[in-house]
């Protein structure tokens, strides 16, 4: 543990986030989370007419698995750096790579060069995500905690609502390099915006190099070529995904463990426990999302656009969830808001699956994702909260760190599952749909059920 560090640097403010020492860390922050939610979502749109403009289709999984791996090694890098040096430096470096790996992939004359700029953006946003974390619990006191984790969920909202629109009409009308080149001219005015804030938060002074640091970061390596691996088994057919897909699984099985909470396997009570939860909160929605367009066009005959507006209210109701538990006076118990969100998910994805049966109709399926859209509302940043107050000054950056790996890991092995799944078959029918809705809402049921191990 640093004990030089100090936990909240910034004056404690009367006038919640707008107030005026923490309004421009607010707006910069919530922008940059914004920024990284856009690009996640909007290279998807554009990544088609990429690989044809380019001819790189044999490099089209490795353009999304590359910037993975590279977030997850930079996501344990930042949580170290953090905790030695508190989280000026990650902040401002992964602002950095992530701008530059922009621009270069903009300007790429080739696939491998796009790429190349894609890993360096990845491994921007992952040294982002987590000094983000870090710079919550050094400059807003704790009773601001969940208002600004809610921001940040709500900053996922917008970009999830219009950025694949948005994408594909810059690709259609401004041409594919312009959803990577404009994205610069506004996360540079965004970063220089939490600059006072960081000013005011300082520097640590210099702390010993954390016991097992290089141990960790070679963990860290070792399930980021894992995530790399589990994403490109997912774009072949056959025996090749079968061995690639297995070895990933293994490869993360191994390192893992190695990378998140002492007792995180047996769900000790306590930051175990809440690390676990995102992660089962991220597989179980992340495996629905992926099966309800499928299902809904071609079990129920809806509209690509209808079935796209049924995650539109999830989205929606994730953001109200967001809102709501902001404002919600500290609750009695820390496991009050992790097992209310976690039913939630439960039952709208047992009401989603109900779809099936031809005699239900399409509404009640939409009722069950808004449903599943608010427990996550709820989760999210409650989890986010328990983190940090769980945390040791010294330790924030390496648990916020784990969260995030967590929820990445979780997600990343329940889509190869969840595609495995739906590939058995040539055409997937309703027990391929049934399956993975079944993973998905076993995962938060089993949430569910650990949640009360979240307090210590």
């Amino acid at each position: 543990m640093n004990d030089t560090v100090t936990p909240s640097a910034l004056p404690v403010p009367d006038g919640g986030l707008s107030a005026p020492h923490l309004r421009p860390v607010t707006v910069g922050s919530v922008a940059l989370v914004s920024l990284l939610a856009f690009e996640a979502l909007a290279v998807g749109t554009a990544m088609p007419t990429v690989a044809r403009s380019l001819d790189g289709i044999a490099h089209y999984g490795i353009a999304f698995g590359g910037p993975l791996a590279a977030g997850v090694f930079a996501m344990v890098l930042s949580g170290l750096w953090s905790d030695m040096r508190g989280p000026r430096a990650p902040v401002w470096h992964g602002l950095g790579w992530f701008v530059v790996g922009l621009v270069v992939a903009g300007s790429a004359t080739s696939m491998t060069a796009l790429v190349v700029g894609r890993v360096v953006q990845g491994f921007g946003s992952g040294l982002l995500s987590v000094a983000l974390y870090v710079v919550v619990g050094r400059a807003y006191p704790e009773r601001l905690h969940r208002r600004i984790f809610a921001a940040f969920a709500s900053a996922w909202v917008v970009p999830s609502l219009v950025g694949p629109a948005v994408a594909g009409l810059v690709v259609e009308h401004l041409g594919w390099r312009w959803v990577f080149l404009a994205v610069p001219a506004v996360a540079v005015p965004a970063g220089l915006l939490i600059h006072p804030g960081l000013r005011a938060i300082g520097t640590a002074a210099p702390a010993g190099r954390p016991s097992g640091a290089l141990t960790r970061l070679g963990w860290a390596g070792a399930a980021a070529a894992s995530s790399a691996l589990l994403h490109v088994g997912g774009q072949q057919r056959g025996l090749a995904a079968g061995a690639l897909v297995g070895s990933a699984l293994a490869g993360l099985l191994v390192s893992a463990p190695r990378l998140l909470p002492a007792g995180f396997l047996r769900a000790a009570r306590g930051l175990p426990t809440v690390i676990g939860l995102r992660g089962l909160a991220s597989a179980a929605f992340v495996a629905a999302e992926v099966v309800i367009p499928l299902m809904l066009t071609r079990e129920r005959g809806l509209s690509p656009t209808a079935a796209g507006m049924v995650l539109t209210v999830g989205a929606v109701f994730w953001s109200t969830g967001s809102w709501a538990q902001g404002r919600i006076p500290t609750p009695r118990s820390r496991a009050m808001l992790p097992r209310a969100g976690l039913t939630c998910v439960t039952a709208g994805t047992v009401v989603v699956a109900s779809a099936l049966v031809p005699a239900v109709p399409v509404w009640v399926a939409v009722l069950g994702w808004a449903g599943a859209g608010l427990g996550m509302g709820l989760l999210y940043p409650s989890l986010s909260v328990l983190t940090l107050e769980l945390s040791n000054p010294g330790e924030q950056g390496r648990n916020s760190s784990s969260l995030q790996l967590s929820d990445s890991l979780f997600a990343a092995s329940v889509l190869a599952l969840t595609g495995a799944l739906l590939a058995a078959s040539e055409v997937p029918g309703p027990g391929s749909y049934a399956g993975a809705l079944a993973i998905a809402a076993g995962s938060a049921l089993l949430g569910a059920l650990l949640a009360r191990r979240v307090a210590g």
